[in-house]
């Protein structure tokens, strides 16, 4: 696959801005191989910072040393314990550790330099020794103790990147060699970051020669504990990642960073080129069936009210019940949607999207309806339609839906949109 097949164009700006709102004052924190900072792209990832940081994206940037440390080593003709921080680390890798760590935070904090970018490293995060593992002295190799949030949520209010390298101190001030994947993980995790983002110089996953573009954690945790093919650089990424996802970070990228522009397309497009993992948003929701007719007519009821919703019976609602899925909650349904499929199967509208008083804000409608457009993707139609009378900020800005117009809509659609007279606004998402 060519850098070109993933190339953002200018006409693909329109793309990025409606991610725009989604992502404004979030934390991604991006972990960055040291093989890939001696890469020739590199200095095109730190251009791709630089976009995330002019839209007002808070990046904590993490970086490896293995690359460096294996060629320092190789330099001065000395063996060394474990290049990847994964191993014990005895008092001679240590030593070459700190120095390429070092070398490689100065190209960082250079880099960023030339592209307009505030940063500073700092101790924020304190080392412990990991002791003795699996009956075998780890020497000087660490974990992480603590995370000083204050402080980096100082730095990231002040436009500034925290730039961590994985070298950090104990409470007596020695340093510990900690795995730059561990301390992404943790950073991501404490910093509550939307994203945590491994840029590398390997492919994403791929099992049997499919590339694996999207996986929910549990079937990552599967393939980790079954699977033989997984390439041994990329298992550390993959277990942190999921380590992260279940203790709260809602999506970890895996993605090769010599390709140009692979952090923009992995973040700004549909597809992405890497391997994306996340957390089960959905397990709440479900298809609706019969008996949940009653609570669907009482929640959109609500929405009748106010006139964001068309008038729907019970009984209507249970002809069509199979066109409805339900958020459900300690049992209680607390939200719906409704996801109609169209003859030509190209088209899906979503529509009855309604959530109770006490869930709303929470993310509970913006989960349906991305739950309703990988349901219709998945059955075939290429772009969902919303047509909506109140609720099209909630579509464009919180569900990166487009404003259309009735020309949007089916043929089918088209006769009762006529007849109802509610002049709603008409908005699409293309699949």
């Amino acid at each position: 696959m060519t850098s070109d097949e993933h190339n953002i164009k200018p006409t693909d700006l329109r793309g990025i801005l409606k991610y725009v709102p989604m992502f404004r004052d979030h934390v991604f924190v991006l972990a960055i191989d040291g093989s890939l900072v001696a890469h020739e792209n590199f200095q095109n990832v730190l251009l791709d910072i630089a976009v995330l940081r002019s839209l007002n994206i808070k990046v904590v940037l993490v970086h490896g040393v293995g690359h460096q440390l294996k060629a320092l080593a190789e330099q001065k003709e000395t063996a060394i314990s474990d290049p990847h921080g994964e191993l014990e680390t005895d008092a001679v890798t240590l030593e070459l550790a700190t120095e390429a760590a070092a070398m490689v935070s100065l190209e960082v904090m250079q880099g960023l330099t030339r592209n307009g970018l505030r940063c500073a490293t700092c101790n924020g995060v304190r080392s412990k020794e990991i002791g003795i593992f699996e009956g075998k002295d780890q020497l000087s190799s660490g974990t992480v103790d603590k995370i000083d949030e204050v402080l980096f949520n100082k730095l990231l209010d002040a436009d500034t990147i925290p730039v961590i390298t994985p070298i950090a101190f104990n409470r007596e001030g020695e340093p510990l060699r900690i795995n730059s994947d561990l301390l992404a993980s943790e950073l991501a995790s404490k910093l509550k970051a939307s994203k945590l983002i491994y840029m590398t110089t390997q492919e994403g996953l791929q099992i049997s020669g499919q590339p694996l573009t999207n996986l929910p954690v549990a079937d990552l945790e599967g393939l980790i504990e079954t699977t033989k093919q997984m390439p041994t650089r990329l298992l550390s990424k993959f277990k942190h990642a999921a380590k992260a996802i279940n203790v709260g970070t809602p999506r970890a990228h895996i993605l090769d960073g010599r390709l140009f522009g692979a952090l923009l397309n992995e973040i700004f497009d549909k597809v992405g080129i890497g391997t994306m993992v996340y957390s089960n948003d959905y397990q709440s929701i479900r298809r609706a069936v019969t008996a949940d007719a009653h609570s669907i007519y009482n929640i959109t009821q609500n929405g009748v009210r106010t006139e964001s919703l068309r008038e729907r019976s019970q009984e209507s609602i249970a002809a069509t019940i199979d066109d409805y899925l339900v958020y459900e909650i300690d049992g209680s349904i607390v939200g719906c949607v409704n996801l109609k499929i169209y003859d030509s199967g190209d088209i899906a509208e979503i529509g009855s999207v309604y959530v109770q008083a006490f869930y709303q804000n929470k993310g509970v409608g913006r989960k349906m309806v991305e739950f309703a457009c990988a349901e219709a993707q998945a059955r075939g139609s290429r772009r969902a339609i919303a047509v909506t009378t109140q609720a099209s900020k909630f579509f464009s800005k919180v569900c990166a839906f487009e404003e259309g117009t009735v020309n949007e809509l089916p043929v089918e659609r088209c006769e009762d949109y006529a007849q109802n007279g509610r002049n709603s606004k008409v908005l699409y998402l293309d699949l």
